[in-house]
């Protein structure tokens, strides 16, 4: 059978740098932190104060307030992001067919913040069970997925991906495949992920995960620096709209780029850490080119995973210069977690739109918080620290890793 090719069309984004993908961009452009202390919820006594929060979020602004009672937040921004990008890609009900455009969206937890309000206020009572009626829809991970075709009457292949941090790569390569197999038009994807909570900085907090440089929260997130800590909590929703190439054309689409190929493996490690030499991560990456039919050499940029923990920097980069050689020094290698801490599932949609830009605007947003040299990690790579950098991006790769040792990547090109 032969595939069939895979374009993205249109794109929206919810992120702690801004609330469209314009703002989103400029702000990766230029270096920008999104972290700062806490507001969703009073961490004075959590060892770790501060994350990556979404600003200026309303969904009244864009629900009804008793329809917005009904969702989680994590539901709420997916769904915000997802009218962006459908409204990005120009498709309405009259000039695609309803039956063969799907939603294949992802999250890491789903609605933890709606599951520790019920389990808390029931915990407040007599023990008589009393719980919201839309407690478990509220909750469920997939319900975004279901909340977004049911908004917009798309009625093709419908379902929710996880696998922790990966999770929204593997949402955006079932997408990719299904399309390239004929299985549907275009599927709007990616992941949502808002777990800023007691809950969630509380059991990140407790595996020791996160940064506690509470002192300076804007500079906590410190990929490939020697004093790195761990990694800071961030919060996003990224939508993109993957569209079978001779649809798109058909229906006068602008197109961001094509989707050259995807990979995914596992690490068969441990529970949250790394394979040491980057097994897991060097065979995904290997996979993801061999899809694309390209070399090594035909990369550019790579948008590493990069979450700034002692253990996963080393670990990556050790694959990436066992995957891509001498080629690993012409590179260039940025992690954009520095600048919007690591929102978890949702994660690889926003990194995904981060290397589309990259493509688009020939520029590879950088590495911020950089302030010592790591003697682990070799000198001669660049790690695009400080500022963008501009330069040709023909092709980025996106990597995602996830605790169980879940690995996903994929690889953009400009559209010819």
């Amino acid at each position: 059978m032969e595939l069939k090719r895979v374009v993205v069309t249109g794109m929206g984004a919810l992120t702690p740098l801004g609330n469209t993908i314009t703002e989103y961009w400029n702000n990766l452009r230029n270096g920008v932190s999104g972290c700062d202390y806490i507001t969703l919820f009073d961490a004075s006594k959590f060892k770790t104060r501060f994350a990556c929060e979404i600003k200026g979020f309303d969904p009244i602004s864009f629900l009804d307030r008793k329809e917005a009672r009904k969702l989680d937040r994590f539901s709420q921004t997916a769904i915000a992001a997802s009218d962006q990008g459908v409204q990005d890609a120009g498709i309405d009900r009259n000039n695609v067919d309803v039956d063969r455009v799907g939603v294949v969206f992802a999250s890491g937890i789903g609605g933890l913040i709606t599951f520790q309000e019920e389990v808390l206020n029931f915990g407040k009572g007599d023990g008589t069970p009393r719980f919201n009626p839309f407690f478990i829809p509220k909750m469920i991970l997939d319900i975004a997925a279901g909340h977004i075709s049911m908004r917009h009457g798309f009625r093709g292949p419908n379902f929710a991906v996880v696998s922790a941090c990966a999770s929204s790569t593997n949402a955006m390569m079932e997408s990719f495949n299904l399309i390239r197999m004929g299985k549907a038009d275009i599927i709007i994807t990616g992941g949502a992920e808002s777990v800023v909570s007691e809950a969630g900085v509380g059991g990140f907090n407790a595996m020791k995960a996160l940064s506690e440089r509470n002192d300076d929260p804007k500079t906590a997130s410190r990929p490939y620096d020697k004093d790195r800590d761990g990694f800071v909590m961030g919060e996003a929703a990224g939508v993109l709209v993957f569209e079978e190439l001779e649809h798109a054309l058909k229906r006068g689409a602008k197109i961001y780029c094509e989707i050259a190929g995807a990979g995914a493996t596992a690490d068969a490690h441990h529970l949250t850490a790394p394979h040491p030499e980057g097994l897991g991560a060097k065979n995904v990456m290997i996979q993801a080119l061999a899809d694309a039919d390209m070399q090594a050499s035909d990369i550019d940029y790579i948008n590493t995973h990069g979450t700034s923990t002692p253990l996963g920097d080393v670990a990556e980069v050790k694959a990436i210069v066992d995957v891509f050689g001498e080629h690993a020094f012409n590179l260039n290698i940025s992690s954009t977690k520095s600048m919007t801490g690591h929102s978890l599932g949702a994660a690889g949609a926003i990194e995904a739109i981060a290397c589309i830009m990259a493509v688009q605007n020939d520029v590879v947003p950088p590495t911020i918080n950089h302030f010592t040299d790591d003697p682990e990690l070799d000198p001669r790579l660049n790690f695009t620290f400080g500022e963008a950098q501009k330069r040709e991006v023909n092709a980025a790769l996106s990597n995602t890793f996830g605790f169980g040792g879940h690995n996903a990547c994929m690889i953009f090109k400009k559209y010819k």
